[in-house]
């Protein structure tokens, strides 16, 4: 009896050999990875380099991005409540399917996910009287729109807040940044429907409709209470949406920021290592620098370094617009950029890490590899868009 238990408990684990070669893998990497850090900055350099990057990360750029979360929650939390989200959607509604190729009903996922980020087009794809809006070829693309507009609101407001010294105001290029990420998203759809076609056909349900449920699109649910208690009732939970986010993105911006930012910046002013925050060995403006013949053209970036911030943009948002903000700091970045950075940062949002699951959820799994190839190219569409479309109004302007 306990064999067999054993036999079954073990058959539903993912188990692998206690020595393998990922292990020997594992420890080659991060013995090359510290050893070039060492060989350039100094062992010690880089590793006092590594903490203090991500704790002033932490201190200057996280709390920042939870700030802004927390508003910007409460602010989606009041739309949503009191029903200009559901006037968006009625809106909108006629757009989706000569743009998207997708029903109506699927504006909703772009506002919540907007408001919130990539994962919250789970909770309506679990909701059987949203699924039956579908066609089945049409489910699965929900992940690439989500994904479009993750933590989109979070990116607009962030972006527009980042001090220039300049003295140029961001609301246009990030304006133009949505606009580009909107055309992104078009693009990557497409492309998802274009393979899920001839997988599932055109005609298949995605859900069975029993006339049992209410209408989603025509109806919608609020709080209990008089229209002062819902106010504050939305403000709060809203708010503490926004502390989750800004709590979950740390471990991205601490990591892979503080990784980039290594990758990124040269030395000190002074021109040698100290083991302060923010230097670096200068990888990224090298590759930038070797791929300029390519990435001028598409993107435009002001300064080779600036391809930093879409890189990291694959595996988390929150950890991009941070890098992006110091760009902006140290000069290397602006308006231009910033159009770029908005639409790249808004229609990747981190879908490498995200994808995957999102796509397990709706029971898609073996989708997962075209999800993320349409999805590379609908970014890359973003971020060209957001290019020309800055040129040609500057020209106007």
């Amino acid at each position: 009896m306990g064999s067999n238990y054993d036999a079954q408990s073990n058959s539903n684990r993912n188990l692998k050999r206690a020595v393998s070669i990922e292990g020997f893998a594992c420890l080659i990497a991060l013995i090359l990875f510290f050893g070039v850090l060492g060989y350039k900055m100094g062992l010690i350099n880089a590793i006092n380099t590594l903490l203090n990057t991500a704790y002033d990360l932490l201190m200057s750029t996280v709390f920042r991005i939870m700030a802004i979360a927390v508003v910007a929650g409460a602010i989606g939390s009041i739309l949503t409540e009191f029903g200009v989200i559901s006037l968006a959607n009625k809106l909108l509604s006629p757009l989706m399917k000569p743009l998207y190729g997708l029903p109506g009903a699927s504006v909703i996922s772009v506002f919540t996910t907007y408001l919130s980020d990539n994962p919250a087009v789970l909770t309506l794809a679990e909701d059987r009287r949203f699924r039956r809006y579908f066609k089945k070829y049409q489910l699965p693309a929900l992940t690439n729109l989500g994904t479009s507009f993750g933590m989109g609101l979070i990116v607009s407001i962030f972006m527009m807040g980042i001090p220039s010294y300049s003295g140029e105001s961001f609301i246009l290029p990030v304006l133009i940044g949505n606009i580009g990420a909107i055309i992104g998203s078009i693009v990557s759809v497409r492309l998802m429907l274009l393979h899920t076609k001839k997988i599932y056909g055109i005609d298949e349900e995605a859900e069975e409709f029993d006339g049992d449920d209410y209408d989603i699109v025509e109806f919608r649910e609020v709080r209990e209470g008089n229209i002062a208690e819902r106010l504050m009732d939305a403000i709060l939970e809203g708010g503490a949406s926004g502390v989750k986010v800004g709590f979950a993105i740390i471990p991205g911006v601490l990591i892979i920021c503080s990784i980039v930012m290594m990758l990124s910046n040269g030395p000190s002013e002074t021109g040698i290592y100290t083991g302060g925050a923010y230097e670096g060995i200068g990888l990224f403006p090298w590759i930038g620098e070797k791929l300029s013949f390519i990435i001028n053209p598409l993107f435009g970036f002001t300064s080779s370094a600036a391809i930093s911030v879409p890189i990291t943009a694959l595996g988390a948002a929150g950890a991009a617009i941070g890098i992006a903000a110091n760009m902006v700091k140290a000069g290397l970045a602006y308006a231009h950029d910033v159009a770029v950075f908005t639409a790249m940062c808004m229609c990747w949002s981190g879908y490498l890490s995200t994808h995957v699951a999102m796509m397990d959820g709706l029971n898609f799994r073996n989708l997962t590899g075209r999800a993320i190839l349409s999805h590379t190219i609908g970014g890359i569409i973003a971020g060209i868009a957001a290019n020309w479309i800055f040129k040609l109004v500057t020209i106007f302007m």
